[in-house]
């Protein structure tokens, strides 16, 4: 490593972990790393973001800006728009399994893929044998990751060979120690009521993986030969030992001192100290002991200590033992054996000689691992992931040249049921089954592509159109919504939202199919099916309803049971605007959800069929102001995150950005060009239609051309790869209506007028 000095390219950190005074190795950790990036780069700003066990409970200091209580999965997402916003250049997170929420702590990730900042991880555990969840959880944090830090080279081993990682992304920097000197531990044991006492210790939280057991068994042979020796046993209990159980394993512990006849050798020290005064006891010991029993362990933050002030050390061979006591560095004895931890015990303290000689070696490893080099290492590592980052270039928005649409995906996702709900990557995920939602889409889309030939229109419409008749439930005068893959019904009858989209595909289809057949059929499942409609409470099922009744006015002029649905809602819709109108919130609702634009475009089409201004004006307004919030600071079509659903009259927010917003823009505003003439909707239509082809945040594209795929969102780190049914079927439904731009035809306000 070059030579440091005080300058970093960084200015901004934001850093994740556990945090003193809450009591545990890994706060501990956090709070050093934190004071250490802080002495040694002073003009970066950290800011603390602490997992919290019991909210409330810790007194934390002001380096520490904001908490996350350890199951909210809220507050996971309120701290990544945090970190967002703040202008912190990086994220560093302290990764240990159970301090975060969730299975094997996944919520960790909701955070960080929330995030657009480069990650670096520090592992505390990486297990050889991990279970499914902890496994997933890990592979996930290594696609998140630019990088990651491991204690020792078994890490770095155990992650390309259980995991798969690439050793590019990967390095080592020791655990930091202390910068204290190398000193005596006659000269200080005094302190402590020590002084002429040959003392082992062991120090860190209580808990029966430390294999305290073992040197308690060890010390009968050993106090033959140094009646005078003092074991001492430095650590409050586990809290979460304490909180199952008590002192209890503590009590088993002075009991089992009884037992051997070594009770006056052995004094616990029951507390969790401070870092100046736990160095200082580490400093009056003669020689530090770890017999720990977990093989597996790759970091111990004890060990380490013992190693920066010098200790000679007697250890099991755990990862970390291994590795930091190689090469006459400390002493190895196998997990378990008392007799030779009394062996090796008894020898050193038998000899000062070689006491001090190991002692020696100890301290010269110790200065490689100070935590001002814990900090440089990790900057400079922090510095290159924020070097690497893409830098984003504003570009000049291009004209919209529009895909053809293309069944092909729609095709890829479908079988002799209908069309499937989910994939993994393009893959159908035959696990999750099919949805009438899906299949009311595929129906309006099929009726909707004029190129398609015949006898491929008329077998989806067929598979399409029996999904919708065989969802119907006549029992409970509902359509159902999710059936397995083994076409067996999830319930009895289906959301309010799938019922009133079921209506409106059927509206479409009996306008707009191709065939007759299909068009009598539709128009029939409509009357049969239509009156639920009265009965929906759900604001957008409504909407959907209304689409459906207008589309089925434009079929069967004078159709009664349209006009009353039409007739029914927009009333209402009026007076929840009016309840909730503020002069910065001109919506329906106090909050922003899915499919926003099919609000005001429900209106504008009820507003035309009946013939009333009032309403096609108020559907106008209400687009234009969402319109206005989909829109970046570039100008850009920006759909409503889904982290910003039902948020009372909050800014939406940026992720995760999903296909269907894009595409139920493009339809209102072509339905309010329709009812206008004005140029502009046609302008705002294919701005939203961009977005699909990379005019958006991330200048991603999430269209697949070569296969008519479409990914199914725009998250902060990129693409969500997969391809589902909703988000390939809004793609397909955007590029025929903008296509219809492009053929130079639009029905516009009751004629049809050519666009240039």
């Amino acid at each position: 490593m070059a030579e440091a000095t005080n300058a970093t390219a960084i200015n901004h950190l934001a850093l994740i972990g556990n945090f003193l005074p809450r009591q545990c190795g890994l706060a501990t950790f956090t709070t050093d790393v934190y004071t250490a990036v802080r002495h040694r780069f002073p003009d970066i700003r950290v800011d603390v973001y602490a997992m919290d066990d019991h909210p409330g409970k810790y007194d934390y200091p002001d380096a520490v800006i904001g908490t996350i209580p350890q199951n909210d999965l809220s507050a996971y997402f309120d701290t990544a728009r945090k970190i967002e916003a703040s202008g912190a250049k990086a994220i560093w997170l302290q990764h240990e399994y159970g301090i975060y929420g969730g299975p094997a702590g996944e919520h960790i990730l909701a955070l960080l893929d929330r995030t657009t900042l480069p990650v670096i991880v520090t592992l505390h555990t990486v297990l050889e044998k991990p279970s499914v969840d902890e496994r997933r959880v890990l592979e996930e944090l290594l696609r998140r990751a630019a990088k990651v830090i491991v204690m020792a080279e078994r890490g770095r081993d155990i992650l390309q060979r259980v995991y798969g990682a690439n050793l590019r992304q990967v390095v080592m920097i020791p655990h930091g120690v202390p910068d204290r000197a190398l000193v005596d531990p006659a000269d200080v044991k005094a302190n402590f009521g020590w002084a002429g006492r040959p003392v082992v210790l062991t120090f860190g939280l209580l808990a029966p993986n430390k294999g305290i057991e073992t040197i308690i068994a060890a010390l009968p042979v050993a106090v033959e030969h140094h009646p005078n020796l003092l074991y001492v046993v430095l650590g409050a209990t586990h809290p979460n030992l304490v909180a199952h159980e008590g002192e209890k394993y503590r009590d088993r512990l002075k009991a089992l001192a009884e037992e051997k006849g070594v009770a006056a050798n052995v004094e616990f020290v029951d507390a969790f100290l401070e870092h100046d005064e736990l160095i200082d006891y580490l400093q009056a010991a003669d020689i530090y002991v770890t017999p720990y029993t977990n093989p597996a362990q790759i970091t111990s933050g004890t060990l380490s200590y013992a190693i920066g002030v010098g200790k000679p050390v007697v250890s099991t061979p755990y990862v970390h033992a291994t590795e930091i006591l190689a090469d006459r560095h400390g002493v190895l004895v196998d997990f378990g054996d008392v007799a030779a931890f009394a062996h090796e015990i008894d020898a050193l303290l038998s000899n000062d000689g070689d006491r001090r000689r190991l002692s020696e070696r100890a301290y010269a490893r110790g200065r490689t691992m100070i935590w001002p080099r814990l900090a440089e290492a990790t900057m400079e590592e922090t510095e290159a992931a924020v070097a690497a980052r893409p830098r984003r270039i504003a570009k000049a928005a291009p004209s919209v040249k529009p895909l053809a649409p293309d069944f092909a995906a729609v095709e890829r996702m479908s079988d002799s049921t209908g069309m499937l709900q989910h994939s993994i990557y393009s893959i159908p995920d035959r696990r999750h089954g099919y949805c009438i939602d899906d299949n009311a889409r595929a129906l309006m889309l099929v009726s909707a592509m004029a190129d398609l030939d015949a006898e491929r229109r008329d077998k989806w419409m067929t598979i399409y159109g029996s999904f919708i008749q065989y969802a119907w439930n006549p029992d409970k005068r509902r359509f159902r919504n999710f059936m397995n893959f083994d076409r067996t019904w999830c319930e009895d009858e289906g959301s309010e939202d799938s019922n009133g989209r079921t209506l409106w595909a059927l509206g479409v289809t009996a306008r707009d199919a191709l065939e007759q057949k299909h068009r009598d059929w539709a128009g029939a499942m409509f009357d049969i099916t239509a009156s639920i409609a009265f009965d929906l409470g759900s604001l957008r099922a409504q909407a959907f309803a209304m689409l459906g009744a207008a589309a089925m006015l434009e079929a069967r002029p004078g159709h009664e049971l349209s006009r009353s649905i039409l007739q029914r809602f927009p009333d209402m819709h009026l007076e929840l605007l009016a309840g909730t109108r503020r002069p910065e919130w001109q919506w329906f609702e106090i909050v922003l959800a899915y499919d926003n634009a099919r609000l005001p475009e429900a209106l504008i089409r009820a507003g035309r069929a009946l013939e009333r201004d009032d309403l096609v004006q108020c559907g106008l307004s209400t687009l234009e102001w969402i319109c206005t919030t989909q829109t970046s600071p570039e100008g850009r079509f920006r759909a409503v995150g889904t982290e910003s659903f039902h948020r009372p009259y909050g800014e939406p927010l940026q992720f995760d950005q999903q296909p269907l917003e894009a595409q139920a823009t493009v339809d209102a505003c072509l339905a309010a060009f329709e009812a206008t003439g004005d140029e502009r909707w046609m302008k705002e239509a294919k701005r939203a239609y961009g977005w699909f082809l990379g005019m958006n945040d991330l200048d991603l594209p999430l269209a697949s051309p070569k296969d008519g795929g479409c990914f199914d969102g725009l998250m902060p780190t990129g693409l969500n790869r997969n391809q589902g049914a909703e988000s390939i079927l809004a793609l397909q439904l955007a590029n025929c209506a903008i296509s219809g731009l492009s053929q130079g035809v639009v029905p516009v306000a009751g004629a049809t007028r050519a666009v240039a």
